[in-house]
C-alpha cells in the first residue's frame, strides 16, 4: 500500500463553546414550549385545573416538563459533542458527602440568619402548623427545581464554560449572572435581590470548580429553598407555593428581612452567601494544591 492510498482520519470539527451555548439554550426552549405545553393540557382537559393557579401537583407536574426539557436538550448536545451524559455531574457515586454538605450548609444559613433577624426583632413568629402533605410536596416540588436548574445552569452551561480559556472565576461569574437573569422576572425583583441571585449563583457554583459534580449545589438549592419557604415561612424569590410551617410578621418589610421577596432580598443574605462561598473556594483551593503536592510527589 502506498503513501497515497493512506486516507489520514480527521477529527471532525466541532461547535465552539461559544456557540454550543446558545444552542443548548434554543434547543432547552423548543422542547420546554412542548413539554409545557403538553403538561399544561393535561392539567386542563384532565385534572380540570387552570394552569394559573395549579395547585401543589400542578407545580410538581409543570416543573418537570421544565426538567425533561433541560434533560432533553443536555441529552442532545452532549451527543452532538460526543461527550458522555456523565459530564453534567449528576452521579451520586462517590459524592454522598456532598449532599449532606449541602443540606448542613443549608440548614447553617438558617440557623445564623433566620436566628439574627429573631433577635434583632426583624421578624415575628406568629404562628405554627404542621401539614404533613404541604412539606412532602413542597420538598418534591423544590427538588425538582433545584434538580432542573442545577443541570441547566451548573451542570452544562458552567461545565461548559470550564472547557475554554476563561480563568474558571470568570466562567463562575458568568454562570451566575446568567442564574441571576433567569429570576429577573420574578414577583418584587429589585437591586438588592438580583445581587444576591447573583451571589447564590456564585455560591452554588463554586463547589462544582472543584467536584465537578452536582450533588452539593442540588442538596444546597433544594434545602435553600424548601427551609426558607415551606418551613420558615418566607417567600421564596418573591413567590409564595403553599402553606408554610410557621407564619411570619415584619414589624417593617426592609433590606434586613428581605421584605416580600423573602430571606434571599436580605442584607443579612448576602453578607453569608459571601462567607460561605469564600470558604468553599478556600476548601476547594486547599484540595487542590495538596492533589498537585501529592502528585508531584509520586
Amino acid at each position: 500500500m502506498t503513501a497515497e492510498d493512506i486516507v489520514e482520519k480527521k477529527e471532525p470539527k466541532r461547535l465552539p463553546v461559544w456557540a454550543c451555548i446558545p444552542l443548548f439554550i434554543g434547543i432547552f426552549f423548543i422542547f420546554m414550549g412542548l413539554y409545557g405545553t403538553l403538561a399544561r393540557g393535561f392539567l386542563s382537559m384532565v385534572l380540570g385545573v387552570e394552569a394559573r393557579h395549579p395547585g401543589l401537583v400542578g407545580y410538581i407536574l409543570l416543573e418537570s416538563s421544565m426538567l425533561l426539557a433541560v434533560l432533553t436538550a443536555a441529552a442532545i448536545m452532549l451527543r452532538f459533542e460526543r461527550c458522555p451524559f456523565s459530564d453534567l455531574g449528576l452521579s451520586v457515586r462517590g459524592h454522598t458527602k456532598g449532599l449532606w454538605y449541602g443540606f448542613l450548609m443549608a440548614v447553617l444559613l438558617y440557623v445564623v440568619g433566620f436566628g439574627l433577624s429573631l433577635a434583632m426583632g426583624e421578624v415575628e413568629v406568629v404562628g405554627f402548623q404542621f401539614k404533613t402533605w404541604d412539606l412532602a410536596g413542597a420538598w418534591v416540588f423544590f427538588l425538582l427545581v433545584a434538580v432542573f436548574e442545577e443541570i441547566l445552569m451548573r451542570g452544562y452551561i458552567l461545565g461548559r464554560l470550564l472547557h475554554t480559556r476563561l480563568n474558571k472565576f470568570l466562567s463562575l461569574f458568568i454562570s451566575a449572572s446568567l442564574f441571576a437573569f433567569l429570576h429577573i422576572f420574578n414577583p418584587e425583583i429589585n437591586a438588592l435581590p438580583m445581587i444576591n441571585l447573583l451571589l447564590a449563583g456564585m455560591l452554588l457554583g463554586a463547589p462544582y470548580l472543584y467536584t465537578r459534580n452536582l450533588c452539593f449545589p442540588i442538596s444546597l438549592h433544594l434545602f435553600w429553598n424548601w427551609i426558607q419557604g415551606p418551613v420558615l415561612g418566607y417567600q421564596v424569590s418573591g413567590n409564595n407555593f403553599v402553606s408554610t410551617m410557621l407564619k411570619l410578621n415584619m414589624p417593617e418589610k426592609n433590606v434586613l428581612n428581605g421584605g416580600a421577596f423573602g430571606f434571599e432580598g436580605s442584607l443579612i443574605c448576602t453578607v453569608l452567601m459571601i462567607l460561605f462561598t469564600v470558604l468553599i473556594i478556600w476548601w476547594g483551593e486547599k484540595r487542590t494544591a495538596i492533589s498537585l503536592a501529592v502528585h508531584r510527589s509520586c
